[in-house]
């Protein structure tokens, strides 16, 4: 058994214990380089049972990056988080999911779900400018300034939308 697997079972059994007792290990466990970590954090951060400061202590670490990540990693993380996103978990983590998918907005779908979330008359007002933020973040893309002029016509993050492609000198 290596470290990695050890320390997996290691937080496997700390089911019913404190948070901070469960970050010690994910803390432990994120200082091993291998790809098997991000799968395992994933299976964490998904986990509708685990508590929220731990999902979104997780999900810090996946939006960070840290040398965790490498390349093909991207895509399902971004899946994951944007799932996270327009689920009905608490309001902290779907924002904290809003923001970090700022850092995701090549990945093909994200901006739609962000624009989505930045769209829906239901959700409060501190989501859908975390997600309007990090659309923001993909920068004057062709589907971004589409996506900006749409939101440009409703009324919450219109002038929100107007400023930005002003900002960027597109009319």
């Amino acid at each position: 058994m290596d470290e990695l697997e050890r320390l997996v079972d290691a937080y496997r059994m700390r089911t019913a214990s404190s948070v901070a007792s469960k970050l010690a290990v994910l803390m432990d466990l994120e200082q091993i380089r291998d790809p098997r970590v991000v799968r395992f954090l994933l299976k964490v951060f998904e986990d509708r049972n685990e508590p929220q400061d731990v999902r979104i202590h997780v999900l810090k670490q996946l939006r960070n990056g840290g040398g965790l990540l490498m390349l093909a990693d991207r895509l399902p993380v971004a899946m994951c988080i944007g799932d996270v996103l327009v689920d009905r978990s608490t309001v902290d983590l779907r924002l904290q999911a809003a923001i970090a998918l700022g850092e995701f907005t090549q990945i093909d779908g994200v901006l739609s779900r962000l624009n989505s979330v930045c769209l829906a008359q239901d959700e409060s007002i501190d989501l859908r400018y975390a997600a309007f933020t990090s659309l923001e973040r993909a920068g004057p893309t062709p589907e971004c300034i589409a996506l900006l002029r749409q939101m440009s016509n409703y009324e919450t993050l219109g002038r929100s939308a107007r400023s930005v492609l002003s900002a960027w000198h597109i009319e």
